[in-house]
């Protein structure tokens, strides 16, 4: 498994700041519960990621139709 392998899985996933002062990101699935605790720095490197992942999705969308 990788990250271009599809899974049929749902999930929740919450973002936001804790009263510890970190970020946390909250996934939920199938009963499962994942929380990552970040702190500010680390969260701000991760929407860095977020953001460089995405400009490269449009970039790959642009050049082929979309799934569906």
């Amino acid at each position: 498994m990788g990250i271009n392998t599809e899974r049929d899985i749902e999930a929740n996933m919450q973002i936001g700041p804790t009263d510890a002062g970190m970020v946390r990101i909250f996934i939920e699935s199938q009963g499962i519960e994942v929380p990552m605790d970040f702190d500010p720095e680390e969260a701000e490197e991760i929407a860095e990621e977020l953001r460089v992942a995405a400009a490269q999705a449009r970039a790959v969308e642009q050049k082929q139709p979309r799934k569906r």
